[in-house]
């Protein structure tokens, strides 16, 4: 079983049966984490380097523990105190890991399409752990999962993102994972952090969230960038909290099994309530849990160091 590809830099160029391998793939990495000894051999010998040109916790942290829990070796890439701070190009960097013989490279960068970059130019398998606003690929697939162990189902699911959908690469992500497996996605959100034209990716739109939760199976509420808030993009974050904070009077008014997700950091008190976000229907933890045996399976999925074949890797 595999995705028969070399790298993953987002989900919008995965079909549906791609999804479902990796959502079939998950469950038997997950096991190990109930053993004495958390570890598989699967990848003893190669060599994976995280790579994150953007402060990350959870998503670097989640990356190192599943390539070690796979055997690999792992080397994690301070940018601040690599060659980049000389000039050195994110090729060069890309080549110069590859020449050490790294099998995996795992990127985040503030520009969309850097991982994409390397992709075309190494032979190394890329993995996208965030670029821009463009996507967050795993984020998106350990949403995916998640919704599927507790929901047992994808199709006919109604899934509600909350909040900032325009700067998000999590939406993103979320949004082609879940249309493809057949789940019906609304967003919800102020007008000045809604994409124009979000319609067109098969997504009803709400601007009232006492509304939109209604009808929801599950909900996944984003961060609010609040360094966006320097940008004018909503009045005050008061008003955000009036307006969209999940509080648990607004969770009265949801189907009682609702699942409530967040993929992190929280900013306690702004788009999620502790009320809410510490709740039985919350399943905030088990998403982060749920993250390193998605990486496990991305990893052991994917085909390093093979002839480049972009055209059918993207």
């Amino acid at each position: 079983m595999s995705l028969n590809r070399k790298d993953l830099l987002g989900l919008e160029h995965l079909d549906k049966k791609d999804l479902q391998t990796v959502l079939d793939s998950v469950k038997p990495f997950k096991s190990l984490f109930t053993r004495s000894v958390k570890k598989a051999p699967t990848l003893i010998g190669k060599t994976v380097v995280t790579l994150f040109y953007e402060p990350s916790t959870r998503t670097r942290t989640s990356f190192e523990i599943a390539a070690k829990r796979l055997s690999a070796d792992v080397v994690n890439i301070a940018v601040n105190a690599s060659s980049v701070v000389k000039g050195e190009s994110l090729i060069d960097t890309g080549k110069t890991l590859e020449a050490m013989k790294a099998d995996y490279i795992i990127i985040r960068h503030s520009l969309a399409g850097a991982p994409d970059i390397l992709a075309r130019n190494l032979n190394a398998s890329i993995i996208n752990a965030g670029d821009g606003f463009h996507e967050h690929p795993t984020q998106g697939l350990l949403d995916l999962y998640t919704m599927y162990e507790k929901k047992k189902k994808i199709e006919g699911l109604k899934v509600l993102l909350v909040g900032d959908i325009l700067h998000s690469r999590v939406a993103k992500s979320n949004i082609w994972a879940l249309t493809k497996m057949g789940a019906q996605v609304a967003v919800a959100g102020p007008p000045t952090l809604m994409p124009s034209k979000i319609e067109e990716l098969g997504v009803k739109v709400y601007y009232n969230l006492d509304e939109a939760i209604k009808e929801a199976d599950v909900v996944n509420i984003l961060r609010i960038q609040l360094e966006r808030q320097q940008e004018n993009l909503f009045p005050s974050v008061h008003e955000y909290v009036e307006l969209y904070q999940l509080t648990k009077d607004r969770l009265a008014k949801a189907k009682p099994n609702v699942l409530i997700m967040h993929p992190g950091p929280m900013n306690r008190g702004i788009e999620i309530s502790s009320e809410v976000a510490d709740s039985p229907n919350a399943v905030i933890n088990e998403q982060v849990t749920n993250g390193i045996a998605v990486r496990m399976a991305v990893l052991y999925l994917l085909k390093p160091n093979k002839a480049r074949k972009y055209a059918s890797s993207n």
